[in-house]
């Protein structure tokens, strides 16, 4: 009888947009979209950038003005926000891999951690290179 009453009240169709994700399971999912980000467009671009800095006078001064465009400087600081967003949740899963932090206020605690250390330090870049 439980069982059936358990399997009528079960969604037939899981809608995750409308999941309330808990703090953790957001910088889990950020680390990973990151690590996309960072490897497809991220290390193409920045070997492109690398052959335009080493291959001409012409090419890197062409290299120079596309950089002190507003955007591309917003683009650039975004990517180095993943790579240290990735870095800062990468030491974390480290040490939940060593069974440091792992109760659930201390899982909670490092997640907000990664996102405040990754976010200051990205300011701290932003300020000094722009």
């Amino acid at each position: 009888m439980e069982a059936k009453l358990l399997k009528k009240q079960r969604p037939k169709h899981l809608n995750l947009f409308k999941i309330s994700q808990p703090l953790p399971a957001i910088v889990s999912i950020m680390h990973r979209i990151s690590g996309v980000l960072l490897f497809f467009p991220g290390i193409p671009l920045l070997l492109y950038g690398l052959q335009m800095l080493l291959e001409s006078t012409d090419s890197f001064e062409a290299l120079h003005a596309f950089i002190q465009n507003p955007l591309v400087k917003g683009l650039i600081l975004m990517f180095v926000w993943f790579g240290l967003h990735h870095l800062c949740a990468g030491i974390r899963y480290l040490a939940l891999d060593l069974h440091y932090g792992i109760a659930l206020t201390h899982a909670r605690a490092s997640s907000k951690w990664v996102l405040a250390v990754s976010v200051t330090l990205t300011l701290a870049v932003g300020i000094s290179l722009w």
